[in-house]
């Protein structure tokens, strides 16, 4: 009984903690990509990963956002009812139809799909989510929050979404940032920022769950910091708006901007991959590379370098990514992945 007890309460507790505010989920039409992005007035000391619980990603297919009194529950069912191919308006019926506890209005979804190869978008905010509450769809997106400063939240995202030039990944980052106003979680007004955690992922066509080709978390940080600053810091560590996501990887992959190529030879690789610059340059290079999530996890200074050698031992399987400077500032970003 004590034990049964113990489970309850923290069901409760998470429930009480899961209201989660804006976020945004979308997918491109053109390349495939599915994209999903929010942040939120809870952390990681809250609940494991933070806001980034409410996100649902499934590669070439669509996005799930479940979000305000979350349940795991509600959101396997969803994720059931997409893998089964029912568009977004069905499984949002069904979810309402089918809430785990009986009380879809204190809900909030929005989901988005590729199953025709056109989108197909739908959200609902259930009456009793905690205000500000509301939603936008359009054509390929969905935009949703509660526990909102007002309105202008979701209209500033929509804006920054609809304006930004470049893929889907800056489309995301760049709504991010239109609600990076404190407050906007009004949970987080006396601490003078938005929100306490936030991420941001894109899945390719072939990626493999959890290895999207970014999944950007901030989970949580010191008093007073900008969660969606600091998504910007991993997301520009890892990508480049100039260079859009590129889905066709392959098994060697030559990259080139700002007049820096780039090989990886092979990619993706086992034991050992070389990343090599091309060309007659007498620059010098650094070379960085990072996780999945944009934390580095190897540099070396500028040198006449123009060639590393990754080994096995050194990176544990996934998705990273290098950024090469020259000492000149032009620089170039990709994608490197480890198989086993």
């Amino acid at each position: 009984m004590k034990f049964l007890l113990t489970n309850l309460l923290a069901i409760c507790i998470i429930n009480s903690l899961a209201q989660d505010t804006f976020s945004i989920c979308a997918v491109d039409t053109v390349t495939g990509e599915t994209g999903s992005a929010g942040a939120s007035c809870i952390d990681a000391s809250q609940i494991a990963g933070g806001v980034s619980i409410i996100s649902d990603v499934h590669p070439g297919v669509g996005v799930i956002h479940t979000q305000a009194l979350w349940l795991a529950a509600n959101q396997n069912y969803a994720k059931g009812l997409m893998n089964l191919g029912l568009p977004p308006q069905q499984i949002i019926d069904s979810l309402i139809a089918h809430d785990v506890q009986g009380n879809p209005t204190v809900r909030q979804y929005g989901i988005v799909d590729l199953f025709s190869g056109s989108s197909k978008v739908a959200a609902h905010t259930g009456v009793n989510c905690m205000n500000y509450k509301n939603h936008i769809t359009g054509p390929n997106y969905s935009i949703q929050g509660n526990i909102l400063l007002g309105q202008h939240i979701l209209d500033s995202m929509e804006a920054r979404f609809l304006n930004t030039q470049g893929d889907l990944a800056c489309k995301l980052m760049a709504a991010l940032q239109g609600a990076k106003v404190p407050g906007a979680d009004t949970r987080c007004l006396t601490s003078n920022n938005s929100s306490k955690s936030s991420f941001l992922r894109i899945a390719c066509p072939g990626d493999v769950i959890p290895n999207y080709t970014l999944n950007l978390v901030v989970g949580q940080g010191p008093p007073g910091f900008e969660p969606i600053d600091s998504l910007q810091t991993l997301f520009d560590n890892v990508h480049n708006c100039g260079v859009p996501v590129n889905c066709a990887t392959g098994i060697s992959a030559v990259y080139q901007a700002s007049e820096i190529a780039v090989s990886i030879i092979p990619n993706p690789f086992e034991n050992t991959a070389v990343i090599r610059i091309s060309g007659d340059s007498k620059e010098n290079f650094s070379i960085r590379i990072f996780s999945n999530g944009g934390i580095p996890v190897m540099q070396e200074g500028f040198s006449k370098r123009k060639e590393w050698v990754i080994k096995n031992e050194n990176l544990m399987q996934g998705v990273y990514y290098y950024r090469i400077i020259s000492e000149y500032g032009k620089a170039v970003s990709g994608k490197l992945i480890k198989n086993q």
